[in-house]
């Protein structure tokens, strides 16, 4: 059977373009492997704002531990205003109530304690160490990451109560920094950055200097002059939460 002319023709240009299109996907995703490949020989730096998930990954994350947090919250919230209705003037009552408010934060906690202080290194600050590169701009503040490592540590430490600034940590409460400034509960501070913790002293600055991440900022304070101070308090007392409890979405 013969092919007529033209439609030879049409079929050879048709299989030229096929095959130059596929050749450029070959090249293009030989590119992408060795972009990749350079990207990952270059490691990670510890002390920049990138993630080693991707943006969908941590915002999922993010989202799914918010939600477990809100719930969590709103149960004990609904727990405490029903037995406010039921309590009348039982005893028992009233000391499941106060129990509810306190483990909801959302009463003053009293007792011995923790007070941490971060601050960024001056603006000019060198090297002080010798061969240690010089810092850059991300050397020299403190970051996100920084902030969550010394809260996260006090929780693991026993805390029965966490202040960041002025204001008393939640199950719902988020550390968010935008460039050097903190963003939480709706306001905005800037540095230092003061975080308090009543538990007992010992374990608390246990965790604190068992944290990798601690351990990872102490070498910056060393090299580059970051601010950290802890003190030890034998009389602290953080104010209950007074913010907003009511659980506005759990998509």
């Amino acid at each position: 059977m013969s092919i007529p002319p033209g439609k030879a023709v049409t079929r050879r240009s048709g299989i030229r373009i096929v095959g130059r299109a596929l050749t450029c996907a070959v090249f293009a995703l030989a590119g992408l492997l060795f972009y990749i490949s350079a990207q990952t020989a270059r490691g990670t730096d510890l002390r920049t704002d990138n993630s080693l998930l991707s943006l969908g990954d941590v915002i999922r994350q993010r989202s799914s531990q918010n939600q477990q947090a809100q719930a969590q919250l709103a149960d004990l919230q609904a727990r405490a205003q029903e037995l406010t209705e039921q309590q009348g003037h039982d005893p028992a009552d009233a000391a499941q109530l106060d129990g509810l408010r306190r483990g909801a934060a959302l009463e003053p906690v009293q007792g011995g304690g923790l007070t941490v202080t971060l601050n960024d290194a001056p603006p000019n600050a060198t090297a002080r160490i010798p061969g240690v590169p010089e810092p850059g701009v991300n050397d020299l503040v403190i970051h996100q990451q920084d902030i969550q490592a010394v809260v996260n540590a006090l929780w693991r430490g026993g805390a029965a109560g966490v202040q960041v600034m002025d204001q008393r940590l939640v199950s719902t409460s988020a550390v968010r920094c935008v460039g050097n400034t903190l963003l939480l509960q709706g306001r905005v501070y800037s540095p230092p950055y003061v975080i308090k913790a009543v538990g007992k002293t010992d374990a608390l600055r246990s965790a604190v200097e068992a944290d990798p991440t601690i351990r990872n900022y102490l070498q910056y304070v060393q090299a580059y002059g970051l601010g950290w101070k802890v003190q030890e308090s034998g009389d602290l007392t953080l104010p209950g939460y007074s913010g907003t409890t009511e659980l506005r979405s759990a998509d």
